[in-house]
């Protein structure tokens, strides 16, 4: 079965604004936000999705505090109970009589008997410092921009998607998809249109779907792309796999706290940025709530639970952004050791706090698995907008 179906062409765009060259202050906080995308999320792998804190205490003493490999056990794991053949739980299954399971047919080649095991983990076998798929689909992002000359086009990223998930054997070591992927899959092989298969579960409006939004908004910030234009191009790129328009309203408010982070002054501090976006999005005086706050788990996991959702995931994000926002490796300890959603809201934190503080941890970069490989994608990203010059 060919499922590498034919993509629509590109809408005509709007003429490409002249390029200028970034200042090296606002490329220093691309590179750490990128980096540090990277590093939130394999820091917080080894317990994505623990939502009870005293089972990180019992797997690792004391909470995680440098990289680790995912264990054997995960206690909370309900990985047996999602559907093989398309989003959502199996119980919830409506796949067509004859339908090909989407995971292992069709996705994670040869995975699919780790799925039907209890407490099976879900990133079972990654070692320290490896990437969930989440994180390896913001990187297929970034390397679709660079092989289509350094601009984002929906189509050639979504060939680039399609054969990334496609592949066998696979080009990640993931054991675990999302909904979204399963989603996107079945619809695929059902004969929709590449553009048209993104699915709709009770998870679309969740924080896996904001990953990828970080890369490609700072790489058309950088282009001098105006932040309306990159707003509907990150939104249309959100739709492909995540079509909720709350989430859609979500990452409006998230683009535009990349460009103000990303684009102030040498001198300016994030304060603002963060404060603003916590209000425009969810009415949140995010100031008084880090006063108040007397522990972290008041907030994340208290106040708003540590599940994907984004109504819980994004303001528990701002917090911690907010409090942390001058120390990277305080942020994203603090972020893996509350558990539930750490990862992808690990890669979406490390991104923000990058832009904040314009540095990542470079002792846990340099440990990635694939860090030659991601350093040599964010220098291709990067190095149209560096100057040789005086």
């Amino acid at each position: 079965m060919d499922i590498k179906a034919e993509v629509v062409h590109d809408a005509p765009m709007e003429p490409t604004p002249i390029k200028r060259p970034a200042p090296s202050v606002s490329l220093q906080r691309a590179s750490a936000a990128l980096a540090s995308l990277f590093v939130g999320d394999a820091l917080a792998m080894p317990v994505h999705w623990y939502y009870n804190t005293a089972d990180i205490e019992r797997a690792f003493p004391g909470g995680i505090k440098d990289l680790e490999a995912a264990p054997e056990f995960h206690p909370s794991s309900i990985m047996s109970l999602h559907s093989t053949r398309r989003g959502g739980r199996s119980g919830q299954d409506q796949g067509q009589p004859g339908s090909p399971e989407i995971i292992g047919s069709v996705i994670l080649k040869d995975r699919r008997h780790l799925w039907g095991q209890a407490n099976r983990h879900y990133h079972h076998g990654m070692q320290a410092g490896d990437n969930t798929l989440n994180a390896h689909c913001a990187r297929v992002l970034m390397r679709s921009i660079i092989e289509n000359d350094g601009r984002y086009s929906r189509d050639h990223f979504l060939q680039s998607y399609i054969e990334f998930m496609t592949a066998d054997p696979p080009r990640h070591r993931d054991t675990y998809a999302e909904s979204y992927h399963r989603g996107f899959f079945a619809n695929l092989v059902a004969g929709k249109p590449p553009h048209k298969c993104g699915a709709r579960t009770h998870d679309t409006p969740s924080m896996g779907g904001l990953v990828t939004i970080g890369p490609l908004a700072i790489s058309e910030l950088l282009q001098g792309t105006a932040l309306t234009t990159v707003q509907a191009t990150c939104r249309e790129h959100l739709f492909l796999t995540h079509p909720d328009e709350t989430l859609g309203r979500i990452c409006d408010g998230y683009v535009a706290l990349v460009a103000g982070l990303l684009l102030r002054d040498a001198d300016e501090a994030p304060d603002r940025h963060l404060l603003e976006a916590a209000r425009t999005t969810m009415g949140l005086d995010l100031a008084q709530m880090a006063e108040r706050a007397r522990t972290d788990r008041e907030i994340v996991g208290g106040r708003y639970s540590t599940a994907c959702y984004i109504s819980d995931s994004w303001p528990s994000l701002l917090f911690l952004a907010f409090k942390y926002r001058t120390d990277l490796k305080a942020a994203l300890l603090a972020n893996t050791n509350l558990g539930g959603e750490n990862a992808h809201r690990g890669a979406v934190l490390g991104g923000i706090v990058g832009l904040s503080c314009g540095m990542t941890v470079d002792d846990w970069f340099a440990r990635l698995v694939d860090h030659q490989a991601i350093q040599a994608e964010m220098a291709a990203l990067l190095s149209p907008f560096c100057t040789t010059g005086p």
